[in-house]
């Protein structure tokens, strides 16, 4: 049989063939920038090239818990004695400055100071302060490196998620899950490289919207793209057999569309094509391989019960949590967690303790497991958000309904395993956990030490598109956070 690119020769006139001469050089340019993946070779499985990883690195994969609407580093992670001697007072002007507010607070007549709603204590070897809303949290201290420093310029929660998930704020961008593909690989044939969950909490509900966009490939191929798991018996769509067909059948039925699609790659050069293959065959492992992933009947009983009373409820983060570790411990590069709730604007008395209960146990666990099979040495754990709040109350001070507002000057995330040195905080923010007054660490900093624990050099690491050589990284200055790498 001849491919199609034969086929057309065969009835290519004279005059087409010189007019495609004449336009060759300028058409052998443009398909260089439109599809520069294609003049080096096709990837392999492992990676986007030999080159990779630029180095040795201390983790092999990544846990990325995000915390969806802006954790209050204020409640959890960040008391001082000031707020206290404050609580109820104005935050003085010399300390709010003229930072950018939300509309939300911008026209308050007054910004009260509010202390953190529960005590806390000081945890682990380093003593450093954890709220008593996250007790279990507490008892991983020494594997924690918190970072009380975090900033960025985004003060709304589109801009903000999209920004610490792609590393720009406008969306198209691909998501850091799509990048670590793209360079890295997939280390198990049967499941996708990267794959992510959603869970509601029992927070603010409904929470912010979660796009998938933030696990989208962008610019990068379509292969590298985040595969979001369902809750139920169904977790993928679409990757059961219709009633009447088998496997034989299927997989006949996928060998002859992949030969139409090799004709049509053949003759176009499109990389999507070959993208759209590699979907379905994938999509034809991932039938033995997902229901044998979310079957958790093998689990022991001391095992569900250390992820707490949810763990038997599809698509509850404790659930999503125990199928992140079997993710994990079957070599799934990066998996990724959205909770949303945490958006507490109103209600955060009664609010934030029911988010707390939702995540505490879990990702207690979730660290413990890992650390228990010997998996967490090589796994980067990643707790993050996209802001934190403001030390002032929005609403009424004393009202059951005051809350928090969205603030981007200096937040908490923390990072545990593979890499990380445990047992420390970095950074910290002023009497108020207003600003920063030591070690700030910027969105694209985070995403350079993520990286870094990967063996990727975030600076040399880059994709053609648009005539640029875009990054995770972005274009503004980026820096490993070394003082926290073990």
């Amino acid at each position: 049989m001849h491919l199609p690119i034969h086929h057309r020769l065969q009835y290519l006139t004279r005059r087409t063939f010189l007019g495609d001469i004449g336009r060759g050089i300028g058409s052998i340019a443009l398909g260089s920038m439109l599809f520069p993946q294609l003049s080096r070779g096709a990837a392999s499985e492992k990676g986007l090239s030999s080159g990779l990883p630029h180095f040795a690195p201390r983790a092999k994969r990544v846990v990325c818990l995000f915390q969806s609407g802006g954790v209050s580093h204020v409640d959890l992670f960040d008391d001082k004695p000031m707020l206290h001697d404050h609580a109820g007072k104005e935050i003085p002007p010399s300390v709010k400055g003229d930072q950018r507010l939300t509309g939300m607070t911008s026209r308050q007549s007054s910004y009260p100071v509010v202390p953190p709603l529960k005590d806390g204590k000081r945890c682990g070897q380093h003593g450093t302060w954890i709220s008593d809303l996250l007790p279990h949290i507490q008892g991983i201290a020494d594997e924690m490196c918190i970072i009380k420093s975090l900033h960025t310029e985004a003060i709304n929660h589109d801009p903000a998620i999209t920004y610490l998930n792609t590393g720009n704020q406008q969306p198209g961008y691909a998501s850091m899950g799509a990048w670590v593909s793209y360079g890295l690989g997939s280390e198990n044939k049967n499941l996708p490289a990267f794959i992510t969950m959603v869970s509601q909490g029992t927070g603010k509900n409904p929470g912010q919207p979660i796009f998938s966009r933030l696990w989208g490939s962008g610019f990068l191929p379509a292969s590298h793209q985040g595969v979001g798991l369902r809750p139920g018996a169904n977790p993928v769509l679409y990757l059961d057999n219709p009633d009447g067909v088998d496997s034989t059948q299927r997989r006949a039925m996928l060998d002859d569309l992949a030969q139409l699609n090799q004709f049509r790659a053949a003759e176009l050069g499109d990389p999507d094509t070959l993208a759209r293959i590699n979907a379905y065959e994938m999509a034809y492992r991932m039938q033995v391989s997902v229901p044998e992933l979310i079957d958790i009947s093998g689990e022991s009983a001391a095992t569900l019960e250390a992820y707490g009373p949810d763990v038997r409820r599809p698509g509850s983060y404790a659930a999503n949590c125990l199928l992140a570790r079997r993710l994990l411990e079957r070599d799934v590069r990066f998996v990724q967690l959205f909770h949303r709730g945490w958006d507490q604007h109103i209600a955060i008395a009664r609010q934030l303790p029911n988010q707390c209960r939702d995540v505490d146990q879990p990702t207690a666990a979730l660290v413990k497991d890992l650390q228990q099979r010997g998996l967490l040495k090589d796994t980067l754990v990643v707790f993050a958000t996209e802001f934190g709040r403001t030390v002032f109350g929005q609403g009424k001070l004393g009202d059951p309904g005051m809350g928090r507002d969205h603030h981007g000057r200096s937040f908490t995330v923390w990072l545990a395993g593979g890499g990380i040195r445990g047992g420390m905080e970095y950074g910290a923010t002023d009497d108020f956990c207003y600003n920063i007054t030591q070690n700030p660490v910027h969105v694209r900093d985070l995403h350079a030490t993520i990286l870094h624990c990967l063996g990727v050099d975030h600076s040399r690491f880059t994709h053609r598109f648009r005539g640029l050589n875009v990054r995770l990284t972005g274009v503004e200055e980026a820096h490993v956070v070394k003082d926290i790498l073990a």
